[in-house]
């Protein structure tokens, strides 16, 4: 049987989890589903701040996927905070704010494809210096309703695409009907990325390196394609393409 690449899948956590209600990993099967669909063998990533577990998790695995959650720490990107946008901010995950960092450091030094999604997208844009819009219905004039929760396996609007991208040549199109479940996105963008998708209120959409050699494959969007594979492959094949570029690493790695 054909070895299929290793994705490191990074979940959410839960403080009190079911299993004696203890800190807990959380994870869609969604994401491990598409993963499995799209050729990929998913490894949850284990949420530990271990800095040599991260580092030997990224070295064996062929692939790194960033997940949706809750939001992420301000201070990592705001000096100071408004109070009524304070209030606007869910649960924190600061633990874990820190291992995805180190994550996408690792991923960088050590040359493997990365797809973001979501919470993923905002992150890698921390990540790399930029900053964040903290609620999109109080800071974007003329905002689409971004947080379709009770939509949140249906495209709810549509975001023009980039023909120079790699999101246009995965997907064959110029514009995409996407779903929307979020209430924060991308401010001021990260200097290494270009903006390659957006939606009609002008929020980011979906991100890529503007240097694309530096890694074997960087695709960021802000919505979620695993709940919209079974209704269009279309989605699966963002999945396709990042599972087949980690194949194309782990064989030049051996």
């Amino acid at each position: 049987m054909k070895r299929r690449p290793v994705i490191l899948i990074a979940p959410s956590t839960a403080s009190q989890g079911e299993e004696f209600s203890d800190a807990s990993i959380s994870l869609s099967n969604r994401y491990t589903d598409a993963v499995i669909a799209a050729g990929g063998l998913p490894q949850i990533f284990p949420a530990t701040t271990a800095r040599w577990v991260i580092s030997q998790a990224v070295q064996r695995c062929d692939g790194v996927l960033l997940t949706g959650g809750d939001d992420i720490d301000p201070k990592l990107y705001a000096v100071d905070l408004a109070p009524e946008l304070a209030k606007t901010l869910g649960p924190l995950e600061p633990d874990r704010d820190r291992w995805e960092k180190d994550l996408i450091d690792d991923a960088f030094e050590q040359n493997k494809p990365l797809f973001a999604i979501c919470r993923g997208h905002q992150m890698l844009n921390v990540a790399l210096g930029g900053t964040l819009v903290v609620d999109i219905a109080m800071q974007v004039t003329g905002a689409l309703n971004h947080r379709r929760m009770d939509r949140k396996a249906e495209p709810v609007h549509e975001v023009e695409i980039a023909p120079d991208s790699l999101l246009a040549r995965v997907t064959g199109r110029q514009t995409l009907g996407v779903n929307s479940t979020h209430h924060q996105a991308i401010g001021t963008l990260a200097e290494p990325l270009r903006v390659v998708a957006q939606s009609a209120d002008g929020v980011i959409e979906a991100v890529e390196l503007k240097a694309p050699e530096r890694l074997p494959f960087l695709l960021s969007v802000q919505f979620h394609p695993e709940r919209l594979i079974d209704s269009d492959t279309l989605f699966l094949q963002l999945f396709s393409s990042f599972v087949a570029a980690s194949q194309r690493q782990r064989q030049r790695n051996l």
